[in-house]
């Protein structure tokens, strides 16, 4: 049986006069795989230990203080005491301080998902601040304090329930112009055909998003490889794949990944299209149809034609 989620934290949201009790969840849970270090001669799994690098000798943790490295070996010494004078205010609250457009938000700054769920008795007006919400298709911009950390979050509300995403900084989030490797506006020129055939490519590639679709295909080859293993199975070591060759040509590139697309189905446009045309073609008769009805239609004409001449020749 699956094991419900715990809410990780609770506290309430805080916007204007109004408080809503809420518990947070966690959106995510990551499927790393991970492994133990051992020491291959024994097996044996490996501890970590603290170890002064001068004298050999290990630590013992009531000795490590926190320091703060200015320049090379030179540390700036840090109190436990001293980190807590500045600590930010453990408050449990969220405190909203704008309602911004959601596409004003680029997704490089949003950080980990998490679920908001209201708390005891909030359910009224967790609800309110939802529908609202909804409403004005707005995202709140907050602040909240979690495992003594001070975090900018974004609050919105989607399929009746209010998520929170944790955000980076402004400060925090590197410009592309720090970038040597980025060439400038004068180097990123490409032509009117290129362009045609890049979007082309676009085209014959897209797709409705189904998160269903894409899998960590890398971690269930090594979740199966531990089992093969543990089951005895002697693992064949595959050689290292050929590189494949560079192709020189940008506009041969594209072209072969048009007609690589187009033989794998296309479009969904595309097919919805084949589709409307051959239903079209269907209930719409062809030149050769017609010429068949034309023939139907003179047909009789043909065959009453003799029976007046027979008429006239008894007269």
């Amino acid at each position: 049986m699956r094991a419900m989620p715990r809410a990780i934290w609770s506290g309430a949201i805080s916007f204007g006069l109004v408080n809503i009790p809420v518990k947070l969840y966690s959106a995510v849970s990551k499927k790393t795989v991970r492994f133990n270090q051992l020491d291959g001669k024994d097996g044996t799994r490996i501890q970590q230990k603290r170890v002064n690098p001068k004298t050999g000798d290990e630590v013992p943790y009531e000795r490590i203080v926190k320091g703060y490295e200015i320049s090379p070996d030179r540390y700036v010494v840090i109190k436990p005491e001293e980190l807590d004078s500045v600590e930010p205010r453990k408050t449990h609250m969220i405190e909203i301080e704008d309602f911004v457009e959601i596409d004003q938000i680029d997704p490089i700054f949003y950080d980990h998902p998490y679920y908001l769920a209201p708390g005891k008795g909030a359910t009224k007006a967790y609800a309110l601040l939802l529908k609202a919400m909804e409403e004005s298709g707005k995202v709140g911009i907050a602040r909240v304090v979690i495992r003594s950390k001070e975090q900018l979050v974004a609050l919105r509300a989607q399929d009746g329930v209010l998520h929170m995403e944790t955000m980076l900084f402004g400060d925090e989030v590197i410009s592309p112009d720090s970038l040597e490797e980025i060439p400038d506006a004068s180097e990123l020129e490409a032509s009117a055909r290129e362009v045609k055939m890049a979007g082309e490519l676009i085209a014959s590639l897209s797709a409705d998003f189904d998160p269903s679709k894409y899998r960590d295909s890398y971690r269930e080859q090594v979740l199966d490889l531990i089992e093969r293993k543990a089951e005895g199975e002697e693992i064949a070591v595959q050689p290292d794949e050929e590189e494949r060759p560079e192709v020189p040509d940008l506009m041969a590139a594209l072209e072969a990944s048009i007609a690589g697309a187009k033989r794998q189905g296309g479009t969904a446009a595309g097919d919805a299209a084949k589709a409307k045309r051959k239903t079209a073609a269907e209930k719409k008769p062809t030149a050769t149809a017609k010429k068949k009805s034309a023939a139907k239609a003179k047909a009789p004409a043909k065959k009453r034609a003799p029976a007046k001449k027979k008429t006239t020749a008894k007269k």
